[in-house]
């Protein structure tokens, strides 16, 4: 799976958070990181350019700081230029259909905050709604949308754990169940025991993949006893 990571963001050399994730993505030949800003500084879209780059990708991805419960101007602008008419729909064949699409958001608000009775009032889910019909109208998967609340105060645990659903998003399937999980864990392991890597980091790592296997084999025993005792 080849993944579209479409980044809007003015000043995304001084945002940590935006730093901190696409940092993490060095080397990933799956991944494209498309910042906005970069490749138009003066905001004059190639169209034509960005449509290729959407046939070649199999999920597109959106990032960017949540301002006033929307995108960036430059998002709306791409999204109202490459996402006309004749090409993304309107003809009998929708290219962008059956491709994934998510969110990414960097949030300055706490999380408790956007609920009912929240300062906020209302959910994530409820205001991100017309991505959600945007996905729709293009026949596209729209995935669960990964919020990252307040990075600045997490903690350095939280910020791993918040890393690794955002790699999640970024690769794995659209399957949530634990057993594509523990696969996809897997794999990340085996990219990272390289040869070049420490014979001491390489262990760790193989002994990970050996225990997460294990745990699978036993969960799945236990399964079969349970089939069998219901099946009586």
């Amino acid at each position: 799976m080849t993944t579209l990571l479409i980044v809007s963001h003015p000043d995304i050399i001084e945002s940590g958070s935006q730093q901190y994730f696409l940092s993490s993505l060095k080397d990933r030949e799956e991944i494209t990181v498309h910042h906005l800003e970069n490749q138009y500084p003066n905001g004059t879209i190639n169209v034509a350019k960005e449509q290729n780059l959407l046939r070649q990708h199999d999920r597109i991805i959106f990032q960017f700081p949540f301002y006033w419960y929307s995108a960036t101007p430059l998002i709306k602008k791409w999204q109202d230029e490459v996402l006309g008419e004749g090409f993304a729909y309107g003809t009998r064949k929708k290219p962008l259909a059956g491709k994934d699409f998510g969110l990414i958001l960097m949030i300055g608000v706490a999380e408790r905050e956007y609920q009912a009775g929240g300062e906020e009032l209302f959910t994530i889910s409820e205001l991100t709604k017309p991505f959600q019909a945007m996905a729709n109208k293009l026949g596209m998967n729209y995935l669960r949308p990964l919020p990252v609340f307040q990075f600045f105060y997490m903690e350095e645990e939280e910020k791993m754990n918040t890393l690794i659903r955002y790699w999640q998003m970024l690769t794995m399937d659209n399957d949530i169940t634990l057993a594509n999980r523990e696969n996809w864990l897997i794999e990340q392991l085996q990219q990272i025991a390289k040869p070049n890597l420490e014979a001491a980091d390489r262990e760790v790592i193989m002994f990970a993949i050996e225990r997460i296997q294990e745990n699978r084999f036993k969960i799945d025993e236990l399964k079969m006893v349970l089939d069998d005792m219901f099946l009586d």
